[in-house]
C-alpha cells in the first residue's frame, strides 16, 4: 500500500468509525457489533503506525495516549458559567415565572432537561476539530482536561458538519457545554473492584466521575467509561430556541438526553416533573432534578442574569430521599402475631415529597447496632418505602441528655410478659388474647391478602371489638344489619353495604385462607407453597413436622410454627368456628405446567398500570414464583417508580430488569 492509498484508507476508516460512534451515542442504535468496530479501530491504528504523518488529533486512535501530566493548566472561559436559581415546588416555579414576566413579558414556552448529577465541562472546537476541554472551575476559570475528555467516546473529536448539518454554518471557533457522568453499572463495577482489593468503596457516581476527570493519567480516565451529555451551545449559530440547540447538538454528533422535552405551558412542565420524580430510578445515571429553561432565546437575552444566576432558567430539585431530624420518642407497636416493633417518633420533616413523623426501628438489635437514643439527631431515608428508615445517628450533635432505649418487660397494651424466643431477633407479647394482637390479626384477616372484605378498615374493626360485637374474625360472618345500625357513624345503608360485602367473602382459595390465619413466619409465598404441596386444609392439619420440613423453601423454624399452630386446641376451635359460619375453601388444583414454571420474580417500586397484588396474581397464574428478595437465582426484577435497593442489587447481580411496560408485554406473549 503506497502513501496515497494509505491516506485514503485512513480517512475512510476514520469516517466509518465516527459514523458508528455517532449512531451509538446519539441514535442509540448499532449497525455492527462492538467486536467489528474494534477491528476497524485496530486496522486504523496499524495503518497510522506505518504512516504516522497521517495521524491527526481528531483520529479515534488519539482518544488515549501520551504521558501522564504533571498538573493541569488554568483556562479562562470565554463566557462565565453562571449558577441556577433553585425551586422546590409549583408555587416557587410560578413565582419565578411571574418575576420574569415583569422584566420581559411574552408567551413563554419551556424546555425541560433532566439535571444530571455530574461534572460540567466546556468543549471547544476549531475548524470543526476538538481542541480543548475544560472543567467549570469557579465559573470564570477552569482546568484544561482536554486529554482526559478525549477518552470519552460520546464526545466527538470532529463535528459532523458536512454530513449532518449542511443547513447551519459553524464558525471557526465553536463552544459547547456538557455534563460528564458515570453510569450506575460502571459505578457498581468499580466499587466491586475496590471491595475485592480491600479498599474503601466510593460514595456515589458523581464523585468518581469528577475525580476521574482530574486524573493526570488519561489511561485511568479511559478505563472509567464516562459519558458526556451536551446541553448548551455557547456560540451563536443563529439558534432561535433551546429546543433547536439540542437538535443542532445531536446533528453535530453530540450525545444529548433523549428524555428532555419541550413544554408549551406550566401545566405540561408539572406533568414532566411528576413523571420523572417517579421514573428517575429507572435511569442508569443519577439525576437530582430538572432544569426548566425559557425556550425562546430572544427572551433569554432580555432576561439576562442577576448576580451569579441566569434569570431564564431554574433548577427544580426533586424531593430529597434523605433528611435529618430528631428522635423525640420511641414507641412500641404490637403486630398481628404479637411482634413488638419499636417505632421512632420524629420531629416532622419533609422527605421524598411528604411529611414524615415516624420511622421503623425493626427490633432491639437494630437499635443497638445504630446506637439510636431518644433525643438523637438522625439521618432518615425514604426510597420507595412508605415508612422511612433511620440509617445513621450523628453522635457529635449529642448534648448528654439523650436516653437509651430497651424493650419493655411487659406488653404496653395488655401488660402481659414479653418473651424473646431463642434464635430470634424479635420480642413478642406472650398473651395470644392481647387486644392489640387480636385487632391486628382481624385487620390482616380481612385485608386484600386474606378474605378481601371491602369496607372493613382498622377503625371499624376496633369499633366492633370495643362494642363487643366480635371477639375474633369468625364473628364477622355473624354480623347483621341490626347489630351495625346501632353503632356510631353507621346508617341503614352503610350497615347493609358492609353485611353484603362480608357474605361473598365466605368462599376463598386455600392459599389466601392460610395466609389470612396469620400464622407466625407464614406469609403469602409460604401459604402458596403449602397449598401447592398439600392441596387441602385437612392434609395440612394432618401433616407431621417432618412432612413440613421436607418441603422446599420451608425451613425448620417455619415448619415448627405451622405444625404448632395446627396442633393448638384454641386454633382448632377457631377453624371449626369458621366452618360453622359457612366458610368454604377452594382446594388447590394442580395445573398444567405454565410458561413461568420454575421462574422467580421480584417486584420493586410503585407500579402505575397494575397494583402490586394484580402483578403477583398474573405471575402466579402463569406458574411463576414471587420473591421478596433479589438473589442470583432471581430470573426477573420488575421495576416501578421509586424503586430502591432491590433495583440496585439486580444491577449488581446482573439479573434481568423489566419496566412495568416490558413486564406486561412479557405476560401478553407468555399468556
Amino acid at each position: 500500500m503506497n502513501k496515497n492509498q494509505a491516506k485514503d484508507r485512513i480517512q475512510k476508516l476514520k469516517n466509518e468509525v465516527e459514523h458508528h460512534r455517532y449512531l451509538y451515542h446519539t441514535q442509540d442504535r448499532q449497525e455492527i457489533s462492538d467486536a467489528a468496530l474494534d477491528s476497524l479501530k485496530h486496522e486504523l491504528w496499524e495503518l497510522e503506525q506505518k504512516f504516522p504523518e497521517f495521524i491527526t488529533s481528531d483520529s479515534p486512535t488519539q482518544r488515549v495516549g501520551g504521558q501522564p501530566l504533571d498538573k493541569f493548566k488554568k483556562i479562562n472561559h470565554s463566557s462565565q458559567i453562571l449558577s441556577l436559581e433553585d425551586v422546590f415546588n409549583a408555587e416557587e416555579i410560578q413565582k419565578w415565572v411571574d418575576k420574569n414576566q415583569k422584566i420581559a413579558a411574552g408567551d413563554y414556552d419551556y424546555y425541560c432537561e433532566l439535571k444530571l448529577d455530574g461534572l460540567t465541562v466546556v468543549l471547544t472546537y476549531k475548524d470543526g476539530v476538538f481542541i480543548q476541554g475544560a472543567t467549570r472551575g469557579d465559573g470564570k476559570i477552569g482546568e484544561d482536561v482536554t486529554q482526559n475528555l478525549k477518552t470519552i467516546e460520546s464526545i466527538p473529536l470532529s463535528l459532523n458538519v458536512d454530513r449532518y448539518m449542511s443547513n447551519v454554518v459553524i464558525p471557526k471557533i465553536f463552544e459547547v457545554r456538557g455534563e460528564v457522568v458515570m453510569t450506575k453499572k460502571v459505578f457498581e463495577k468499580i466499587n466491586k473492584e475496590q471491595e475485592e482489593k480491600g479498599e474503601p468503596k466510593y460514595a456515589n457516581p458523581r464523585n468518581v466521575a469528577a475525580g476521574s476527570i482530574r486524573q493526570l493519567d488519561s489511561k485511568i480516565v479511559a478505563s472509567r467509561k464516562l459519558e458526556c451529555f451536551a446541553f448548551e451551545i455557547i456560540t451563536d449559530v443563529g439558534q432561535k430556541n433551546h429546543q433547536e440547540v439540542h437538535k443542532i447538538l445531536k446533528d453535530l454528533g453530540f450525545k444529548t438526553n433523549p428524555h428532555n422535552q419541550q413544554c408549551n405551558n406550566l401545566g405540561e412542565v408539572d406533568k414532566y416533573l411528576k413523571k420523572w420524580e417517579k421514573s428517575r430510578k429507572k435511569l442508569d445515571y443519577m439525576t437530582d432534578g430538572v432544569v426548566i429553561v425559557i425556550n425562546n432565546i430572544n427572551l433569554q437575552k432580555k432576561l439576562g442574569h442577576i448576580g451569579k444566576a441566569e434569570r431564564w432558567m431554574a433548577a427544580y430539585k426533586f424531593p430529597a430521599e434523605q433528611a435529618t431530624t430528631m428522635v423525640e420518642d420511641i414507641k412500641i407497636q404490637v403486630g398481628r402475631v404479637g411482634t413488638l416493633t419499636p417505632v421512632a417518633v420524629l420531629r416532622p420533616v419533609r422527605i421524598a415529597g411528604s411529611t414524615v413523623s415516624r420511622a421503623t426501628l425493626h427490633n432491639q438489635d437494630e437499635i443497638d447496632r445504630l446506637d439510636v437514643r431518644i433525643g438523637d439527631t438522625v439521618i432518615i431515608q425514604k426510597a420507595g418505602d412508605i415508612i422511612p428508615d433511620i440509617i445513621k445517628v450523628l453522635p457529635k450533635l449529642r448534648t448528654g441528655k439523650e436516653q437509651t432505649f430497651k424493650m419493655p418487660d411487659k406488653c404496653p397494651i395488655c401488660r402481659s410478659q414479653v418473651i424473646k424466643p431463642q434464635g430470634e431477633v424479635n420480642h413478642y407479647c406472650s398473651n395470644i388474647k392481647c387486644f392489640a394482637i387480636e385487632k391486628e390479626r382481624i385487620n390482616y384477616f380481612v385485608s386484600k391478602k386474606g378474605f378481601n372484605i371491602d369496607g372493613l378498615g382498622p377503625k371499624i374493626v376496633e369499633q366492633l371489638i370495643n362494642e363487643g360485637l366480635i371477639g375474633d374474625a369468625a364473628d364477622l360472618f355473624k354480623l347483621t344489619e341490626v347489630d351495625l345500625e346501632s353503632l356510631e357513624r353507621f346508617a341503614e345503608k352503610s350497615a347493609n353495604n358492609l353485611v353484603k360485602s362480608i357474605q361473598p367473602a365466605k368462599n376463598i382459595e386455600l392459599a389466601k385462607f392460610i395466609n389470612a390465619l396469620g400464622i407466625r413466619h407464614v406469609g403469602e409465598e409460604t401459604a402458596i407453597t403449602l397449598a401447592k404441596n398439600f392441596s387441602s386444609l385437612e392434609k395440612i392439619q394432618q401433616a407431621s413436622l417432618e412432612d413440613l420440613e421436607n418441603i422446599r423453601d420451608i425451613g425448620g423454624v417455619v415448619a415448627k410454627s405451622i405444625y404448632e399452630y395446627f396442633k393448638d386446641q384454641e386454633n382448632h376451635k377457631f377453624l371449626a368456628k369458621l366452618k360453622d359460619v359457612g366458610i368454604k375453601i377452594t382446594n388447590f388444583k394442580s395445573q398444567v405446567p405454565k410458561k413461568f414454571e420454575g421462574q422467580s420474580f421480584v417486584l420493586t417500586g410503585t407500579l402505575e398500570l397494575l397494583t402490586r397484588d394484580e402483578a403477583k396474581d398474573k405471575i402466579r397464574n402463569l406458574g411463576g414464583d414471587v420473591s421478596s428478595s433479589v438473589s442470583k437465582k432471581t430470573d426477573y426484577v420488575v421495576v416501578g417508580s421509586e424503586s430502591g435497593s432491590k433495583y440496585d442489587k439486580a444491577i449488581k447481580l446482573g439479573v434481568k430488569i423489566l419496566s412495568e411496560k416490558e413486564f406486561i408485554e412479557l405476560i401478553s406473549v407468555r399468556g
